[in-house]
């Protein structure tokens, strides 16, 4: 049996650094793909094409996508029919959109406030990602001065405008502390105590257990009790 492949694609704004705890941890080969400059206007199925580049289309594996990142991985999994997606701190379809993100697009508010004035209170960034002190928050900072304007905009405009209309099966996992995608009603495949949406980063290893063993049972898809 080959080794299975992932594919990593980050949060909105993050980049490889996010998986630096995870990558190590798993069993195959596992490959971040980096975040293209989106084209003026540009509509998400043609951006996730291009994304979608860099994986075979007859090739089994995971897309593994965290935040803004599983939406990508879902629209990946649309036009590679052998590829799965995996979210992580994200949400399966457009419905599960959270409250306050509703507000967000409803009013209209993101359009007005640039996407860098986090950079100016990452204390509040801090406390809604649910990120802790030390090596977290230092990751966090650096994530905020390395945030490309131009593509956090486009990203934060095609996430609150997203026709998840069709969109295929997968596996979500989440963190019962994450503010940004809190769990709901819906039932959630991997549910992990205490995880925050940098959880990523705090949890990889029982992330990584969660991957490991998909990749030994493709059927398993039900929740894990962690100690």
């Amino acid at each position: 049996m080959p080794a299975p492949s992932f594919y990593l694609i980050p949060g909105l704004g993050a980049d490889e650094r996010i998986f630096r705890n995870l990558q190590p941890l798993l069993q195959g080969t596992a490959v971040v793909l980096q975040w293209l400059t989106p084209y003026p206007n540009e509509q998400i199925d043609h951006y996730a094409q291009r994304m979608a580049q860099a994986v075979p289309t007859d090739q089994v594996c995971w897309v593994v996508g965290v935040s803004f990142g599983g939406t990508i991985a879902l629209e990946i999994c649309r036009i590679r029919a052998q590829a799965r997606a995996v979210l992580i701190s994200s949400i399966p379809d457009a419905e599960s959109l959270p409250p306050l993100l509703r507000l967000v697009r409803a009013t209209g508010i993101y359009k007005l406030v640039p996407p860098q004035l986090l950079k100016l209170f990452p204390r509040a960034g801090q406390w809604y990602f649910g990120i802790k002190n030390g090596e977290e928050y230092q990751l966090f900072r650096e994530i905020l001065r390395d945030m490309e304007p131009t593509y956090t905009r486009w990203a934060i405009h095609r996430l609150l405008h997203w026709d998840s209309t069709g969109v295929g099966r997968c596996l979500q996992i989440l963190g019962t502390a994450d503010r940004v995608f809190p769990p709901g009603p819906a039932p959630v495949d991997y549910l992990i105590p205490g995880g925050s949406h940098f959880m990523v980063l705090s949890h990889a290893p029982m992330i990584a257990q969660i991957l490991n063993d998909l990749t030994a049972t493709p059927q398993a898809a039900s929740v894990v009790a962690w100690d």
